[in-house]
């Protein structure tokens, strides 16, 4: 039980918009102090510590040491190709975390010309008056000046119980970036940005730390032990090379760096960041904000989709449906006048709302009550309740109490759940029985039910608790919230995909039933009440979970228990949830998902993504979208993998066999910009495959660098490297010049290249079944590897520099015939891959 005095709401005008724009101008936006975006100098500097660039450096100075000035300007020059490349990439992942940052900012609720608004919080000027309800956090430093609230000041003082804030300079002071945890206010900005108490203190709150995601921490890991081996490779094929094979120093040092350059996958970095971003940024033009990247990681595992009731699976736009007195005596909303009997029911339902209500329901009872009783002598809108029983999780009603006519006579009014409307009003268990029945009636045709009462209380000490005053049951009042018309087919779209959706909702058990019945949500009628988990324990309740798709009469701290059940029971779980007691069980959740029309600003920043729209179609798109990222890694990675096989074999094996040098740093550099752009641009805006929805969710512990994924891509890059291998060794036995059988195997390992491309995007089908493609990108990708290899053959000192020559007809056919031969490959490797259970499930 919690007592508390309301607010005395006041008609207040607030600043002019004209005057808001002028402050704004003048004073500068109200953001605190955050980290800057990487400046171009940070970048740079980033690119000169990669390893890529440093064997860049060392090559291109060995070529200079060794006289070869022409391939020394060539290779060094790639150094600003690379520094491009990484400023284009950085640029684009900035430019998507912007987008996302600007959406996610702090919003805030302002009288402006008279009317309420809802600005983002850097728009918050001097001056303004700030409508503050439970859950929001507060923009600005601020002056009470009308209401009552609870604030969380911990951020600034460490302490964990809530302050009280009074009108009044000295009771009345908030602070921004505090939070309201009760109560409704007006209060008037005093201080913005670094001007407010959180900003002299230099607090960076505006730009949090971005965690690392388990695939980044994965690959990074992958890619520390592949750079180990590699160098260890690399300094006994230079050390081979100079000792066994009589090479001077450089020229072994300088293979030892081609073969290093070759083994390391630096694209792997590049692919996650530029994917999560990017694909973070894509999901938010379906409406989803994404808070924290790394949760796009986590959608495409989603298995358990926990979803409330109201505004999510309906269209959170309650009206006043039916009214029902204790005689069974009905108005519903079709009846053109509301009978005397029911004037009591209605007046005192409005008594037991604040004038200005932030409920949904609460807004539907005013607009109702002023509809049918204005002019009645029923409207008590100059009234202001002396005290407030606030709803709690022991008594789910609650009690507003006004001042009576005589001496210390009180007027109560209160209204709740019927069950709790019930007790409080002590009835008989017949007459209980009966209101019941009435309930459970209404429930199973959809409505949510209040119960209303009225009571008089006469004394100066206020009781305790609600149940110490006497009440009689004046009636029910029924509420209809319609389903989303969208709602049935996202609904069957999650089921195809194997994702389960669980209701969680505060409602009536009938309620329940009814919405999911007209959503389609579940075949299973059964449901589970928060007093029914109250007796269980953790093994039975899981158990019971595995056969129950609907929660009802739930509090928040079951909501936290039921999520971290079904985590502990190996499902992947996402939850929707809107109020500030939400925000244990959307943190707990892998995925928590906040309302961002109705969700308080604690839910929001609790949350890895906040629905713009709070539809449920919104996140069943989400989830989509989040296959679709989880895909294209999966597709690049793989890519990636089977493209440097080729590469380390054609840079290691002709030095073992003593044939003449087939790649050198120069070439590996070029094939590494073409790489690059395939993971980063082509991969990424590959288009969803036709069944991402009609497949069970991956595993958790599934992942792009999984043995079974890595073992794809290998196979598909020896078997390349090996018909390579295989045409240059016939090259030369047909007594072909080692420059024109270079050209012709570096035509073929390009070409090739594009090839892995093609052959990666979609497993199901042959290589080039997908032509023309729906990726546009890909026809942009193959016009410039043809540009490429026209420069290289075509230009002179292009050619000489990297040591080719142009092929004869006889080196071109041998090609073709590689070429064919990759396709067949790949091919064959596909059908045995598709063959295969393990492989099958591979995008």
């Amino acid at each position: 039980m919690s007592v508390s005095k309301p607010p005395r709401p006041a008609a207040r005008f607030g600043l002019d918009p004209a005057e808001a724009a002028r402050r704004l101008a003048e004073h500068g936006p109200n953001l605190l102090p955050s980290s800057a975006p990487k400046t171009l100098w940070a970048i740079i500097g980033g690119v000169l510590l990669e390893p890529m660039f440093l064997m860049l450096l060392v090559a291109g100075g060995l070529y200079l040491a060794l006289g070869d000035r022409a391939e020394a300007a060539f290779l060094l020059s790639f150094v600003f190709v690379v520094i491009g490349i990484t400023l284009a990439q950085e640029r684009k992942t900035q430019r998507a975390l912007e987008s996302l940052r600007e959406l996610s900012a702090p919003r805030a609720l302002v009288i402006r010309g008279g009317e309420e608004v809802r600005i983002p919080g850097r728009e918050v000027v001097v001056g303004d008056l700030l409508v503050l309800h439970e859950g929001d956090r507060i923009a600005a430093d601020a002056l009470l000046l009308d209401g009552h609230l609870d604030v969380d000041e911990s951020l600034l003082t460490g302490e964990a119980v809530p302050v009280t804030k009074l009108p009044g300079e000295d009771a009345g002071q908030l602070f921004a970036s505090t939070v309201a945890t009760k109560g409704v206010g007006v209060a008037e900005v005093r201080a913005i940005a670094g001007a407010t108490a959180v900003g002299r203190i230099g607090q960076a709150l505006a730009d949090a730390v971005e965690p690392v995601s388990g695939l980044q921490q994965a690959s990074r890991r992958l890619i520390r032990n592949l750079t180990v081996g590699g160098l260890l490779l690399a300094t006994a094929y230079a050390l081979l090379g100079w000792l066994w094979d009589g090479h001077g120093l450089l020229e072994s040092v300088l293979a030892g760096i081609a073969l290093t350059m070759a083994i390391l996958p630096e694209e792997i970095p590049v692919i996650l960041t530029v994917f999560l971003a990017l694909g973070a940024w894509r999901i938010s033009k379906h409406k989803v904000l994404t808070r924290r990247v790394p949760a796009v990681e986590a959608l495409g595992a989603i298995s358990v989709l926990a979803v409330d009731k109201t505004g999510t699976l309906t269209q959170n736009r309650m009206q006043v449906a039916e009214l029902r007195l204790v005689d069974d005596s009905c108005h519903d909303e079709e009846a053109a006048e509301l009978p005397e009997p029911f004037h009591e029911l209605v007046e005192f339902a409005m008594l037991a709302t604040p004038a200005d209500p932030f409920d949904p329901m609460e807004k539907a009872i005013q607009r109702f009550g002023l509809h049918w009783l204005t002019d009645t002598g029923h409207v008590h809108a100059e009234w202001s309740p002396e005290f407030e029983y606030a709803l709690s999780p022991e008594i789910l009603a609650m009690t507003r109490v006004f001042r009576g006519d005589a001496r210390d006579a009180h007027l109560l009014a209160t209204k709740g759940a019927p069950e709790a409307v019930i007790d409080l009003c002590h009835l008989e268990a017949a007459d209980a029985a009966a209101i019941l029945r009435q309930v459970e009636a209404m429930a199973e045709r959809g409505l949510r039910v209040l119960g209303v009462a009225r009571g008089e209380w006469q004394g100066e000490t206020w009781p305790r608790s609600q149940h110490d005053f006497d009440f009689r049951f004046l009636g029910l009042v029924g509420f209809v919230d319609p389903p989303r018309p969208e709602v049935p087919a996202a609904i069957a779209e999650c089921r195809g995909a194997g994702v389960r959706i669980v209701m969680m909702t505060g409602d009536h058990p009938a309620t329940a039933r009814a919405i999911a019945r007209q959503a389609g949500l579940s075949e299973r009628a059964e449901v589970i009440t928060g007093a029914e988990m109250a007796l269980l324990d953790d093994a039975a309740l899981r158990e019971r979970l595995r056969r129950v798709d609907l929660c009802a009469r739930l509090k928040p701290e079951q909501k936290l228990r039921l999520v971290q059940l079904l985590r502990e029971d190996g499902e992947v779980v996402a939850m929707t949830g809107d109020g500030v007691n939400d925000a244990p069980a959307l943190k707990a959740a892998d995925v928590g998902v906040a309302m961002g029309e109705r969700g308080t600003d604690v839910a929001r920043e609790a949350a890895a993504l906040v629905l713009l729209d709070d539809s449920f179609a919104s996140i069943v798109g989400a989830i989509r979208q989040g296959r679709r990222i989880y895909d294209n890694i999966t597709k690049a990675t793989r890519f990636v993998f089977a493209v440097h096989m080729p590469i380390i074999a054609l840079a290691l094996v002709p030095t073992l066999l003593h044939w003449p040098v087939l790649l050198m740093p120069v070439h590996i550099v070029l094939l590494e910009l073409l790489i690059d752009p395939a993971c980063s641009v082509v991969f990424e805006a590959e288009p969803a495959g036709g069944d991402i929805m009609r497949r069970p969710p991956r595993a958790p512990s599934e992942s792009p660098f999984a043995a079974a994924n890595l073992r794809h891509a290998v196979a598909q890059g020896l078997g390349i490297a090996a018909i390579l291998l295989l045409g240059y060794s016939a090259l030369l036995g047909h007594g072909l010049d080692a420059a024109q059988s270079r050209g012709a195997v570096f035509i073929a390992l390009v070409l090739g290249l594009f090839l892995l491309t093609l052959a990666n995007r979609d497993l199901s089908r042959p290589a080039l079944a997908r032509l023309p493609a729906k990726n546009p990108w890909l026809v942009r990708m193959f016009g410039g590897v043809a540009l490429m290899l026209a420069a290289v053959l075509g230009v002179p000192f292009l050619r000489g520099v990297m040591g080719l020559a142009m092929p004869g007809a006889t080196a071109l056919l041998v090609g073709a015939g590689m070429l064919v031969a990759a396709i067949v490959w790949l091919e064959l490797l596909r059908r045995t891959a598709r063959g295969s259970p393990r492989q099958t499930a591979m995008p």
